[in-house]
């Protein structure tokens, strides 16, 4: 994936329901991980069980943190990105770099990549909603709006994907709370956008950009629950190989309607790299770790670390105007995405 979401910051082939994965990126998010992502954004179980949990070198909350700060930072990066490169551009470095990161990762534990034809058919689609799509839309409204807003509009995905998967998936029953948590943080957008003085100073286009973006990452979570769960490989083989498609597909897509570019300048070169090799690569297997040592539901939580470390990136490093309707809304979304993640507990016996 790739918040995720997932920018983002995401996991994109989680066979979790959205409710356990995060955007990055993914989403910007991820990867594609329900983050993730983004975003903010593998097709294997890799919750732990009390006999697979490992410790990395780092200690989990560390490496916890580092993720928070790598995907965070994404849409700085984006943002310095595309004063150079065009969008499209900008999301094709992204997953080159990111596939060449994990493809390394690949080659040093000789794991091969996912085989079979229905197999890569899937992860084409995946590849699309997941980090192609996603990728380029979040470039493209950063070319209007402020990447404080773009990674606020990325904490938005557990929104989308709560309400995708009343309708989506059977057994995600809608609750109170769950729906109480999708109107909060629907509320807290409209607090973002400054609803009540008519959306002024907000580029409209921009801004349905970044949250068409956000929306993109749980319809994949989706898609891949449907067709990639259970299928052999491990978490990296498979987002290895969903990132080597978004390449191709990002290739094509550049070469159709865009020029090369005729300069390489250092800080935007040197953003996008670092957005691919760090943000789509290094910080997926990253989150991969941490799944498999505390779980997805703890792994999650740095969904909500991404906008707050966006915005003071935004802030502090760009220059990026700070109205106290940003954070606050802010805050609404992501305790309306809290909600909408919550689970009815088992009943203790007697």
């Amino acid at each position: 994936m790739s918040a995720p979401t997932t920018p983002g910051p995401t996991l994109p082939a989680a066979a979790t329901s959205p409710a356990s994965t995060s955007p990055a990126s993914a989403s910007p998010v991820s990867p594609a991980v329900a983050m993730p992502t983004a975003t903010p954004t593998a097709a294997t179980t890799v919750a732990p069980t009390a006999g697979r949990r490992r410790a990395g070198l780092l200690d989990w909350r560390v490496r916890f943190a580092i993720l928070s700060v790598i995907w965070g930072f994404s849409f700085l990066l984006i943002k310095v990105g595309t004063e150079a490169y065009a969008p499209f551009q900008v999301a094709l470095g992204r997953v080159l770099f990111g596939a060449l990161a994990l493809l390394t990762v690949l080659l040093v534990r000789r794991e091969p990549l996912p085989r079979g034809l229905r197999t890569w058919g899937h992860l084409t689609v995946a590849a699309l909603l997941l980090n192609t799509a996603p990728f380029s839309l979040f470039a493209y409204a950063e070319l209007s709006i402020p990447s404080s807003l773009a990674g606020i509009c990325n904490a938005t995905s557990p929104l989308w994907g709560m309400a995708l998967s009343l309708v989506a998936l059977s057994e995600d029953r809608p609750t109170r709370r769950r729906f109480a948590g999708l109107g909060l943080g629907f509320l807290g957008v409209l607090t973002v956008l400054g609803a009540w003085q008519g959306f002024s100073g907000v580029d409209a286009k921009g801004t349905a950009f970044a949250l068409l973006a956000s929306l993109c990452y749980p319809i994949g979570w989706i898609y891949v629950r449907r067709t990639l769960a259970g299928t052999p490989g491990s978490p990296v083989a498979l987002t290895g190989g969903q990132l080597m498609i978004s390449t191709l597909q990002l290739a094509l897509v550049s070469a159709a309607f865009t020029s090369a570019p005729t300069s390489f300048p250092l800080w935007p070169t040197l953003s996008v790299i670092a957005l691919g090799a760090l943000g789509t690569g290094m910080a997926l297997q990253m989150q991969y770790g941490l799944v498999t040592e505390v779980g997805p539901t703890t792994a999650q939580m740095v969904t909500y670390f991404i906008p707050v470390i966006a915005t003071t990136a935004g802030v502090l490093v760009l220059g990026e105007q700070l109205h106290w309707n940003t954070p606050v809304g802010a805050a609404i979304v992501l305790a309306g995405a809290a909600l909408t993640q919550t689970r009815p507990g088992a009943r203790r016996p007697a």
